[in-house]
């Protein structure tokens, strides 16, 4: 332990990015309703078969989920970077 002066202390402590995880944040923020409202859809689209409009509610519900995964996937890779400052 020979060079535990303060100055060789700070350099080695990691500080977050508090921008980059808010931002990280309010992705994964706007994902939650998705991963809930797309499967509802998708169920509706399936229970209402009959319906003429079938195949749009079905298409929407698929939208909202691939855009709900995309928007975790980027929430997370936000918040690696401002965690590991990369």
């Amino acid at each position: 332990m020979k060079n535990l002066k303060p100055e060789t202390l700070n350099k080695k402590i990691m500080a977050t990015n508090k921008q980059l995880l808010g931002k990280g944040i309010k992705y994964l923020t706007g994902a939650l309703p998705l991963m809930f409202m797309g499967p509802s859809l998708i169920y509706n689209a399936f229970q209402n078969q009959g319906n003429n409009w079938h195949y749009l509610v079905l298409g929407i519900g698929i939208v909202a989920c691939i855009s709900s995964m995309v928007l975790i996937f980027l929430g997370l890779k936000i918040i690696m970077k401002g965690i590991f400052n990369d």
